[in-house]
């Protein structure tokens, strides 16, 4: 563990002695959030679904309703190899976690479900199985077969996207779940043993550090085991950038970013891992902010000041 907060770095040191690489994998997966043409979704949402750069998210075939499974499965073979790759050339990988990362992974039939994680889990061996999804898609089903998975890694995790604590801000932002909905989804995939990484974004329109601490709190109530914090950060075609360029929304510079990400983890259970604290989105989709320092320098930041002034993840719980 850090001195100054929980680092993944050295809670996988932890766990497996050694460095451990997410293969990052797009299973075609849609959003219930987005419309079939494309349209709708979250107001910070350009429709792109966060796929690892290494497996060519510009290539993503737009059509995805008419992509038998068997050629999902295939993609996600070709993927895999391909992420395996990079990484071992690139880090000199020796572990690997699966990462189901693309929109919401949990968002298919039963059985299409257990077909594309088996198949993926067949490319291993891999020590976690993370799934990225929504809180309103977790079922009792869903949970059930994820469980099937805990003899096959050392680790299960889904990555529940909360965003804020805030149901008014979960409303604006147009996420169409309420933090009821997360609570629910976090307590039943503990109850069978499944790790829990929240998602949270820090500078939401109309947010100030009440409701930081207050999603702080409601991350802590459901004893999630990790974090990840993103900038507000504000894409192409996204009503985020509407919003932009009517000066109703601002991103944070490095200083505010710095400040947001120390009041939220000084009120963070000290046991939880912090495995994201910046967004790297690329800049071909991004309109602000642009000049945001790379995250070696924010972190360089935010270590530096919390040393300063003698604050560590949690002195505020």
């Amino acid at each position: 563990m850090s001195d100054i907060y929980k680092s993944y770095s050295a809670h996988l040191q932890e766990v497996y002695q050694g460095r451990v690489y997410r293969v990052g994998v797009d299973g075609l997966f849609s959003c219930p959030n987005r419309n079939s043409d494309g349209s709708g979704g979250c107001a910070f949402c350009d429709g792109t679904g966060t796929i690892a750069a290494y497996q060519n998210p510009q290539d993503r075939l737009v059509e995805i309703s008419h992509v038998t499974i068997e050629e999902r499965i295939s993609q996600i073979k070709m993927q895999i190899e391909r992420g395996k790759h990079f990484l071992k050339r690139r880090y000199r990988a020796e572990q690997f976690s699966l990462y189901f990362q693309a929109y919401t992974n949990t968002y298919d039939t039963l059985e299409h479900l257990k077909m594309l994680y088996d198949h993926a889990l067949e490319e291993g061996p891999f020590v976690e199985l993370i799934i990225s999804t929504r809180p309103d898609c977790i079922t009792d089903e869903i949970i059930t077969l994820l469980k099937s998975y805990q003899d096959k890694v050392h680790q299960v995790w889904v990555e529940l996207g909360l965003q804020s604590g805030s149901d008014e801000t979960l409303t604006l932002i147009g996420r169409n779940h309420d933090v009821s909905s997360y609570i629910n989804a976090a307590n039943s995939l503990h109850l069978s043993g499944i790790g829990v990484c929240t998602h949270v974004i820090l500078g939401l329109p109309g947010e100030d550090r009440r409701d930081i601490a207050h999603t702080a709190a409601i991350v802590n109530g459901v004893e999630s085991e990790a974090v990840k914090i993103h900038n507000l950060h504000i894409c192409h075609g996204t009503r985020l950038q509407d919003w932009y360029e009517m000066g109703e929304v601002s991103t944070a510079s490095l200083r505010r970013h710095v400040e947001q990400s120390i009041w939220f983890l000084r009120h963070l259970n000290p046991s939880i891992v912090i495995e994201r604290m910046v967004c790297e989105t690329p800049e071909y989709r991004l309109v602000a902010p642009r000049a945001f320092p790379d995250k070696h320098q924010f972190l360089l930041q935010l270590r530096s000041t919390m040393e300063e002034r003698g604050w560590v993840q949690g002195d505020l719980v």
